[in-house]
C-alpha cells in the first residue's frame, strides 16, 4: 500500500462529501493553502448546459471589486488618436499591421487582446481563438472605446467560458487577499453567470459550485 504523503495527511480529516457555506469555505481554503507563494482561489461552477448547442453555450466579462490580484498585460489593435487613448490607458503594446505580424510571428504574451473593429484582425482568427484571445464585440473587446475597455482590463475585469463539460473555472483572487474581498468577487463572478444563463438552459441552471486554490483540495459549497 503507497504511504500517504505528507500533504496527503494534512487533508485526511476533510470530509469529502461535506457542502459547505461559502464562507467557510473561502477560510477553509486559505488555511490549507500552504504553498511558498501566493496562491489563486479558483471557483469551478458545474452548469446544466451543452455548450455544443449555440443557444446553451454561457460566455461574458466581469469586473471582480475587488481586483484579480494578478498584473494583466493587454495588447491593442488600434491607430492615431485611438492608439494614444490606449496607451495613455496602460495598454502594454499598441499598434496595427505591426502588432498583427508579431502575434502572427508567435508573440503571444497577453491576458487581453483589444481592437477597434478593423477588418484585418480576423486574420488572426487561427491564432488567437485557440487561447481564447480573439477580439470579441459581444465581450466588448471590440469597441472604440479602447481606453475604457483598457482600464476595465487592468482592474480586474475577467472572462468566463463554459467549457465542453459544462464547467466554468475561474480565479477570484490571491490567498493574500481578505475573506471580504475575495467573498465579493465570488458573489460578483456566480452573479454574472448566473445572469448569464442561456435561453436553451433546461432544468437546474446551477448544479454545483467548488472553490479551490492552486496546489490545495477542492471545497463543495452549498448550492
Amino acid at each position: 500500500m503507497a504511504k500517504l504523503t505528507k500533504k496527503a495527511k494534512s487533508l485526511a480529516h476533510l470530509d469529502a462529501d461535506k457542502l459547505y457555506g461559502v464562507d467557510e469555505a473561502l477560510k477553509t481554503i486559505k488555511e490549507l493553502a500552504t504553498a511558498k507563494f501566493d496562491e489563486t482561489i479558483e471557483v469551478a461552477l458545474n452548469l446544466g448546459v451543452d455548450p455544443r448547442h449555440a443557444d446553451q453555450m454561457v460566455r461574458g466579462m466581469v469586473s471582480l471589486p475587488a481586483g484579480t490580484g494578478k498584473e494583466m498585460k493587454v495588447a491593442v489593435f488600434a491607430r492615431a488618436d485611438k492608439a494614444a487613448a490606449a496607451t495613455a490607458a496602460g495598454a502594454d503594446k499598441v499598434g496595427a499591421e505591426d502588432l498583427m505580424e508579431d502575434m502572427l510571428a508567435g508573440n503571444l504574451d497577453y491576458d487581453r487582446v483589444i481592437a477597434t473593429p478593423m477588418g484585418n484582425v480576423g486574420r488572426l482568427g487561427k491564432t488567437l481563438g485557440p487561447k481564447g484571445l480573439m477580439p470579441n464585440p459581444k465581450l466588448g473587446t471590440v469597441t472604440m472605446d479602447v481606453a475604457e475597455a483598457v482600464k476595465a482590463a487592468k482592474a480586474g475585469q475577467v472572462e468566463f467560458r463554459v467549457e465542453k463539460q459544462g464547467i466554468i473555472h475561474s480565479g477570484i483572487g490571491k490567498k493574500s487577499f481578505s475573506d471580504a474581498d475575495l467573498r465579493k468577487n465570488f458573489d460578483a463572478l456566480v452573479d454574472a453567470v448566473v445572469k448569464a444563463k442561456p435561453s436553451g438552459s433546461k432544468g437546474k441552471y446551477v448544479r454545483k459550485i467548488a472553490i479551490s486554490s492552486t496546489m490545495g483540495p477542492g471545497l463543495k459549497v452549498d448550492v
